[in-house]
């Protein structure tokens, strides 16, 4: 908002990559830019969607922020039977959160944050192609990376399910181990119980280094 005529900036919209523009017209209520030459080709990050239960909103951001970092495709907050607030989740601020993050750590793709949607509505609405990581507090398995290692690069399309505070009923904990067999695999993400926020890292990083883009 400080750049006046002349003055030069980088601009990436996720789908054309990174691009060094320069600014032709400056006003208060908006300006022009042009696009002179492009810096870097786009790229996206792996296949990988996160469903989480919606979190107090300062920790539910720090989710949102370090999955733009460690590279998600989609984000999709769900409602659980014990999650608490997900009235309160603003889809737009965290759209903005997305944004932000990806401009901060010059990632070029920004994730889709959906809006909250119930658990039991995107199970049943489920694509059998796209795997979920379930990462369930009752495992303490500290090899969970043996879990994985099982499946092959190129990965596909997977999705990492985190529960809400307090985890999953044992209705949906139920419907997880009987209703989508050869969809879902379940991991403890080691001997320690881990607030939301840090599985969602820890789940994402071992994904990552397992099946992902750092390898």
């Amino acid at each position: 908002m400080r750049m006046t005529v002349g003055d030069s900036v980088i601009v990436f919209n996720g789908a054309d990559g990174e691009w060094q523009a320069s600014v032709s017209e400056a006003g208060k209520k908006g300006g022009v830019l042009v696009c002179d030459q492009q810096t870097r080709v786009q790229s996206t990050p792996p296949d990988l969607w996160l469903l989480c239960a919606p979190i107090r909103k300062e920790r539910m951001a720090f989710m949102v922020e370090k999955a733009v970092e460690l590279g998600v495709s989609k984000i999709v907050p769900v409602q659980t039977e014990f999650t608490q607030g997900a009235n309160r989740v603003r889809q737009d601020k965290l759209q903005a959160t997305a944004t932000e993050a990806a401009e901060q750590c010059e990632a070029l793709y920004v994730p889709q944050v959906l809006d909250v949607q119930k658990l039991k509505t995107v199970l049943s609405q489920w694509d059998a192609e796209r795997m979920i990581l379930h990462c369930d507090e009752d495992m303490a398995d500290a090899q969970a990376h043996n879990g994985l290692s099982q499946f092959t690069r190129p990965a596909g399309p997977w999705a990492i399910l985190i529960g809400p505070e307090g985890g999953f009923s044992p209705d949906e904990k139920a419907s997880l181990t009987n209703d989508h067999q050869g969809t879902i695999l379940s991991i403890g993400l080691g001997p320690r119980i881990l607030r939301a926020e840090t599985a969602a890292v820890a789940a994402m990083t071992l994904w990552q280094a397992t099946l992902g883009d750092w390898t």
